[in-house]
């Protein structure tokens, strides 16, 4: 069974990856498993640079496989913001969730809606050698001016999921793990991980 550190001290997300790897053979640790209080500071130019960065440093001080994800939301008549900044987006110190929302809904008063976004996720795995493996998930759908649902995290209350007429908030989280930007980037790297694991059992 192949040891799989989730890089991410985000609750939500790290409660979001453990329930897409449910029912796998792999053997799923958190930082908080192996005593790990790393900070990684984002300072990539794309999602796929904080992706890889996170998941190597993790992995050079865990000697174990590592799996990080860099993910953002973009909002069309923003240019793409808040895009890489999604999780620092509100201008306020120890901003929540709920002030990166809010601020996000004023943002967009002025223009008429919809207001058209995409949710961005990465996916990187590496190892404690060898090179990164990347891959990538996308959703579309639009911003809506209220809070709606009571799952998931961040800006989930108030991205309505494309012909769904539901907020990623208000999917169940079988739903979610199904259409999700980082459930639909997580599933095309299980087949990776599943060789990986097959590999490492054979050389066992």
């Amino acid at each position: 069974m192949i040891k799989l550190l989730l890089a991410t001290n985000n609750q939500g997300k790290l409660a979001e990856l453990q329930a897409l790897f449910a029912g796998l053979n792999f053997d799923l640790l958190s930082p908080a498993d192996l005593g790990l209080t790393l900070e990684v500071k984002e300072r990539g130019i794309s999602y796929l640079e904080n992706a890889v960065l996170k998941a190597a440093i993790f992995a050079q001080t865990s000697e174990l496989w590592t799996l990080a994800d860099d993910s953002g939301l973009e909002v069309d008549l923003l240019n793409g913001a808040p895009g890489l900044y999604s999780a620092r987006y509100a201008p306020l110190p120890g901003a929540t969730d709920q002030d990166r929302r809010r601020y996000l809904v004023r943002n967009l008063e002025s223009y008429p809606r919809p207001w058209r976004a995409v949710f961005q996720s990465v996916v990187a795995l590496v190892g404690p050698e060898g090179s990164p493996m990347v891959t990538q998930g996308t959703c579309q759908g639009e911003i809506i001016p209220e809070d709606r649902g009571s799952g998931g995290f961040g800006y989930d209350r108030i991205f309505q999921l494309e012909g769904t007429g539901l907020t990623m908030a208000e999917l169940s989280a079988d739903q979610k793990n199904l259409r999700s930007h980082r459930a639909l980037a997580v599933r095309k790297m299980i087949p990776v991980l599943k060789k990986l694991s097959a590999q490492q059992a054979g050389n066992g």
